[in-house]
């Protein structure tokens, strides 16, 4: 009698801790990484675009519904792309203020998914829609005072920053760690060289001191902009 009674126990025990493991998850006190992989990599960050919220995509035509969800605090926004950016997913000031915590301009752990299933139809022969694959326009020339000659650059679409501190520097989902470039704002002329110090979710993603010394004063984005190699 003794025997059955401890396999008895231990039975209960086991169903208990069970239930505690069941109870953890659903109050979100497990693991929340995720199971499914994200359509983008690296951190998601925002730029100052006022509206609905709403992104912007280098990877996903006009139209395209994202969702992109904060592991950090299980928040979770359903944007539309509205047009074309230097980052897989850029988030606009309203859409970041869903998901954010607060003090933070970066969302590093994310997972961004498709909130559609399906996939879009294909356009009519000689049909352009606006976000489909197409050329980088290039870069409209800049003022003669500022000395800054337009020429196709690195990447393509606006530039943006994380709150990253320390010296001027930049990270990038296309160069290497240590790669030297060179990012011109087109509408002041002013220009930064910076290292890649890591990866992240943009072509370049430059930190905060990198971003002043470039920026316009209250923009938080860089649209037009050159990008370049430093040999």
């Amino acid at each position: 009698m003794k025997v059955q009674r401890k396999h008895v126990l231990a039975a209960g025990v086991a169903v208990i801790a069970t239930a505690v493991v069941a109870v953890g998850t659903g109050f979100g006190f497990a693991d929340t990484t995720p199971t499914r992989p994200s359509l983008c990599s690296g951190s998601v960050t925002f730029s100052a675009e006022g509206g609905e919220p709403a992104a912007t995509s280098d990877r996903f035509p006009v139209g395209t519904r994202l969702r992109v969800t904060n592991l950090d605090n299980g928040k979770v926004a359903t944007v539309s792309v509205s047009g074309p950016s230097g980052s897989c997913v850029l988030l606009n000031a309203a859409a970041m203020e869903l998901v954010r915590e607060p003090g933070k301009n970066v969302i590093r752990r994310n997972l961004v998914e498709r909130a559609v299933a399906e996939v879009p139809a294909a356009p009519a022969p000689g049909e352009t829609r606006p976000g489909a694959a197409q050329p980088p326009a290039a870069p409209r020339p800049t003022k003669p005072s500022t000395g800054v000659a337009a020429q196709p650059g690195a990447c393509s679409g606006s530039i943006t920053f994380s709150a990253e501190g320390g010296a001027p520097a930049a990270t990038s989902d296309r160069f290497p760690v240590g790669t030297r470039l060179r990012v011109t704002n087109l509408d002041n002329g002013r220009a930064a060289t910076v290292s890649v110090s890591g990866p992240s979710g943009s072509c370049v993603l430059l930190n905060a001191a990198a971003m002043e010394l470039v920026r316009e004063p209250g923009k938080n984005v860089i649209r037009r902009n050159l990008v370049e190699l430093v040999r």
